[in-house]
């Protein structure tokens, strides 16, 4: 069944995405471009490959949703020259008439808008090799229910929040998470709740509280030490 869907405008000028069923947004209100490269570029990619600029970046993100958190890597690893996979899990795709819509690529290089497009046009459960340093493997699927030999560098965990999606945040979940986690992997995630932080450490990882982007005091940032 297909869910009601209505474009909004953020703090920084780009789109979000509401869901009147669950009164929750894709993105922050302050600014989703801004959240998005804060923390996953910023607190994720640029962290893990300061650190271990010498190991394969292969990425698991939790909510493929609009496509930002891709898209912005992928800009990241055409600046950088640095290969990155990227795997996305998403149960509920965007229709055409949704993300044709979203202005994200309207202050990035000419190549973003013909990007964009082809990332949601690339065949889902399929790797798709979308540019000399970016390849993006789409997967129709929840999190409860996806498995993987593969172990990742970063994960990008951008499901809704507990208060909406409680479901993935429960303890066996993240559990399940962290064990897709090669060694000296990030997870980064806007949540800093603290039963979340407690339920990381309990399974290993070292957490980090950090500052949260525009509206938000903190976020999290887990290592797998």
């Amino acid at each position: 069944m297909e869910r009601e869907t209505k474009i909004i405008v953020t703090g920084d000028g780009s789109h979000s995405l509401y869901l009147p069923h669950l009164n929750e947004t894709y993105h922050s209100s302050h600014g989703a471009i801004t959240e998005s490269r804060h923390i996953f570029i910023k607190a994720g990619l640029d962290h893990f490959f300061e650190n271990h600029p010498d190991q394969p970046i292969h990425i698991l993100e939790i909510g493929f949703g609009t496509g930002l958190n891709a898209l912005l890597t992928w800009e990241w690893s055409r600046k950088l020259q640095q290969p990155v996979q990227f795997n996305s899990l998403e149960p509920f795709p965007l229709t055409s008439e949704i993300y044709e819509q979203l202005n994200y690529t309207e202050g990035m290089e000419a190549w973003a808008s013909a990007a964009f497009h082809d990332m949601h046009e690339a065949e889902w459960n399929a790797v798709n090799e979308m540019g000399d340093s970016f390849s993006l493997h789409k997967v129709n699927v929840k999190l409860e229910d996806f498995s993987s030999d593969q172990h990742y560098q970063l994960v990008f965990f951008d499901a809704f929040a507990p208060s909406k999606q409680a479901e993935l945040w429960h303890f066996e979940i993240l559990e399940k998470t962290v064990g897709f986690m090669a060694a000296n992997a990030v997870l980064v995630t806007y949540c800093a709740k603290g039963q979340f932080k407690r339920d990381l450490a309990a399974l290993g990882l070292e957490v980090e509280t950090l500052p949260g982007p525009p509206g938000k005091k903190e976020m999290v940032r887990g290592t797998n030490t």
